[in-house]
């Protein structure tokens, strides 16, 4: 896809939602995605970043974020890591389907970078380990898909 030219990228508002909940991965989810976000070109005035609890408060601030209509996309960032019980399923189920919902009914692109694993692990090879960089991606897939629908504008 071809990039956003400097005139573009200066119009291109972002907000990012966060999780402070399994913060040692998802302040690198996070620092990958801002790293990227500059790499290209957006201004840091560009971009808000909002910090939640735990990953189920995500879909309710990322449409919160979509109504103010100040936001070409939101990118929720998140590491729900699977412990002893069945949380994990409940969790990862309700942030995903909240997040599609979300996106579906804003017409604003909710980048689902919420990290699901099974392992501590699992979630370190994915902000940067042998596994690429899963908020480096998320950021990538936020540009890609406002180009996409600033190309399906009448």
């Amino acid at each position: 896809m071809k990039s956003f030219t400097p005139l573009e990228i200066a119009s291109v508002k972002i907000a990012i939602v966060v999780s402070r909940f399994n913060e040692y991965v998802t302040s690198k989810l996070l620092d990958g995605a801002l790293s990227y976000l500059r790499e290209k070109g957006l201004s840091e005035d560009n971009i808000r970043i909002i910090k939640v609890p735990g990953a189920v408060e995500i879909p309710l601030t990322a449409k919160l974020l979509a109504q103010t209509g100040q936001f070409q996309a939101i990118i929720a960032l998140g590491a729900v890591i699977r412990g002893d019980t069945d949380h994990y399923d409940y969790v990862c189920q309700q942030v995903s389907y909240g997040c599609q919902s979300v996106m579906l009914s804003t017409n604003v692109p909710v980048i689902f970078g919420v990290l699901t694993t099974h392992t501590e692990e699992q979630a370190e090879a994915r902000v940067g380990g042998k596994e690429g960089h899963k908020g480096r991606e998320a950021a990538e897939a936020a540009l890609d898909m406002i180009k996409v629908i600033k190309e399906m504008a009448p």
